[in-house]
Parts: structure tokens; C-alpha cells; sequence
């Protein structure tokens, strides 16, 4: 399989979701149009730039009226067991910083296997920053992944990892009940600087998510 960056593997899979939802062989105009359709917000000359990486590999090809055809060999990975969760923006692991779900960056293309059993639909990414939760294993920079919380009872949140949301703005951090009034955010980390964030249960707070797992940075191409 010849090496590809993030971006020609997203951009892949996506040709691939094209044809098979569609039915049709797309141009790289319409290829673009279907992008940002999904809210990806590469220029047109970025992602022509790597359909043209993507042909010199031997994995597309383009047709006299420029129609864009997978090329089925043995360097072909096969998509199926990928699928693409969504990059809510930024999430921190020290001050809150702004949150909104209608706010995708991109989308992170994942193997079916780091997360078997798991409802695909119901994951998405944040990135983070800040060092507060690094004796958990996520730092500056990294990826977690989080299963979106269906409201249902607190216990099930007691000592996990969650995004929480308050007013608008998202941390990091893991769910302790204090009391029966007071619910504690708490860092877990190396510097000593962080402190924990506590807040009264009938406060507006979003628990976005529950920790899933971690993509440290260092090993995502960017």
C-alpha cells in the first residue's frame, strides 16, 4: 500500500463514499462541492493537488471528461473498515475554551477495529490543549475520541473522563459527584497549576461526551 498523508486518505475514502451513495464518477469540481458539503474547507487547487498525488500512486484515475475512477488493485486498502468522525473544534485540558457542535473542523478517518462494538455515529474528536489531564495519557495536541452522552443517569459518569460544556465553553477533565449539590471537574495531571472546576447540579452544564480513547498527535500525519 503506498504511504499516504491524512488528507489523500480522507479525500480517498470520500471518492469512494461518492461513487458508492451516487452512483456516478464525480469531477474534481464536483468532488470539491461534495467536501464542503461535509464540511471539510480545502480550496478547490488544494484538492485537485491531491487528486493528482493520488493518480501518480495508481489509485484513481480520470477519464477524457475528467471523471474520477478508483483503481481496484493491490495497493488498494480497503475503505470498508474506515469510517470518518467529526473534529468538534478545540477542547481544553486547562481553561474552558468555546465548543460548538455545529462546528466541524474536518472529519478524522478511523479504523473500524480501534473501536469495535462502538456506535460509529455516535463518536467524534476533539483536539485538545493544555497538559491538564497527561497522567491520564492526553496531552497538548492530541486527539480523544468521545462517545456522545445521551443524557441518561449520572452514575453512569461517576470517576470517567468527559467534555463538558459550560456556557459554550468545553473541558477536559473527569466527573466526580461531590455531593448531592456540588458535581467536581478534576484535572489529573503533572502541573500542579491546574485545579478542578466545581459547579452546582443545577448549573447549565453540558456533558457533551465520555472518553473513548486517544490519538496522540505524534502519531497523526499532518
Amino acid at each position: 500500500m503506498p504511504t499516504l498523508t491524512a488528507k489523500q486518505q480522507s479525500i480517498l475514502e470520500n471518492i469512494r463514499e461518492l461513487i458508492e451513495q451516487r452512483g456516478e464518477n464525480p469531477t474534481s469540481y464536483k468532488l470539491h462541492k461534495y467536501l464542503e458539503s461535509q464540511g471539510v474547507k480545502d480550496s478547490l487547487k488544494s484538492v485537485m493537488q491531491v487528486i493528482e498525488a493520488l493518480e501518480k500512486k495508481d489509485l484513481i484515475k480520470r477519464d477524457k471528461d475528467r471523471k474520477i475512477y478508483l483503481v481496484e488493485n493491490e495497493s488498494f486498502a480497503n475503505f470498508k473498515n474506515i469510517f470518518s468522525i467529526p473534529v468538534y473544534g478545540l477542547a481544553s485540558c486547562g481553561e474552558a475554551l468555546a465548543y460548538a457542535e455545529d462546528n466541524v473542523d474536518g472529519f478524522l478517518q478511523i479504523s473500524k477495529a480501534l473501536f469495535r462494538g462502538a456506535d460509529s455515529a455516535k463518536l467524534f474528536a476533539v483536539k485538545t490543549l493544555g497538559d491538564s489531564m497527561d497522567k491520564d495519557g492526553i496531552n497538548d495536541g492530541d486527539y480523544v475520541i468521545f462517545e456522545k452522552y445521551d443524557y441518561g443517569k449520572s452514575e453512569e459518569l461517576e470517576g470517567k473522563i468527559v467534555v463538558a460544556v459550560i456556557n459554550g465553553m468545553a473541558t477536559i477533565k473527569r466527573y466526580k459527584k461531590v455531593s448531592e449539590e456540588i458535581i467536581g471537574l478534576f484535572p489529573r495531571s503533572s502541573n500542579t497549576i491546574h485545579q478542578p472546576i466545581f459547579i452546582h447540579s443545577s448549573d447549565s452544564v453540558l456533558i457533551a461526551g465520555i472518553f473513548k480513547k486517544v490519538l496522540p498527535v505524534k502519531y497523526i500525519s499532518l
